[in-house]
């Protein structure tokens, strides 16, 4: 009987954690066929079936799990040697992956790159800008940056920007063409510009509130967009009225490029918040990361 190898069993093992082809893949940086044909060379040589496949997910045979239980420990000490040998780096190195919505990374994320570039010169930042609410897990991704309360339960996060607002506005041209809104309401009367997000077919109600009173509008649009910058764009180019993170249009505002209308309705909210899995072991380049953030509460 051929032997196993070290590659084979270790692809063995992690598609055991992830029970999945594509999520396995996607950790090794294989393709899903390439780890598929790699299982069945390793089943041949071992003579027995490790794994059942079906179109959406793996799981082990009996042999399969004696195997594990078998080599799960050894592999266990052998990934903590390697990971204490970060003590005798001077940095730590590898590849942080982060999926965020536009305006999160560029307000709240990418103005601590350059101080985690300096720090930590070995990282590489892999980010990937996402309106979509996915699971990072799923998608390979380390790291996830949402609004607090979009954030999975059985994740760990940290806050990365203080208490946040939504603001309503239009540029001054098209206030010259329709009255100013006094009221939530009077939007009806007005082109809003719609926001949905990329995997929904529903559109976004705009949350109103003030002091006992609290409205969710759905606003008439006959524009519809998936990208909050476009919003904005929009919102610029006179096309309607938008609903923004009031961080995001200050600038516009106090240039005059945008006018700010029922600002004593508007809601404040936590704001976004840097989320990890915490039930995984973390390599040393993503804990460093966490830790920068941590230090910074």
């Amino acid at each position: 009987m051929a032997k196993a190898n070290f590659d084979e069993l270790w692809a063995f093992v992690v598609i055991a954690g992830e029970k999945s082809f594509r999520r396995s893949a996607a950790k090794l940086n294989v393709t899903p066929s390439s780890l598929s044909h790699s299982m069945k060379v390793l089943e041949a040589k071992l003579g027995v079936r490790l794994l059942n496949r079906s179109t959406r997910s793996v799981s082990l045979t009996e042999a399969g799990s004696h195997l594990l239980n078998k080599i799960l420990p050894a592999y266990s000490d052998i990934l903590s040697a390697t990971e204490s040998l970060n003590d005798f780096r001077s940095s730590p190195q590898g590849i942080v992956k982060i999926n965020a919505p536009r305006s999160a990374l560029i307000l709240f994320f990418l103005p601590h790159i350059k101080a985690l570039s300096k720090l930590y010169p070995n990282i590489t930042f892999e980010i990937a800008a996402n309106e979509e609410f996915i699971d990072i897990i799923d998608s390979g991704f380390d790291i996830g940056i949402r609004l607090g309360e979009s954030i999975q339960e059985d994740m760990k996060a940290i806050p990365i920007s203080k208490s946040l607002k939504f603001a309503i506005v239009a540029s001054p041209a098209y206030f010259l063409k329709y009255p100013k809104p006094i009221s939530p309401k009077d939007l009806l009367d007005h082109n809003c510009i719609g926001w949905r997000q990329i995997n929904s077919q529903v559109l976004y109600s705009w949350p109103f509130e003030k002091e006992d009173q609290k409205l969710n509008l759905a606003v008439k649009s006959t524009l519809i967009l998936d990208d909050a910058d476009l919003m904005i764009r929009a919102a610029l180019d006179g096309l309607g009225v938008a609903f923004s993170l009031e961080e995001q249009v200050l600038p516009y505002i106090q240039s005059g490029q945008l006018e700010n209308v029922l600002d004593d309705w508007c809601v404040s909210f936590p704001g976004f918040y840097l989320y990890y899995p915490s039930h995984r072991n973390h390599s040393a380049a993503l804990k460093a990361v966490i830790d920068y953030f941590l230090q910074r509460i």
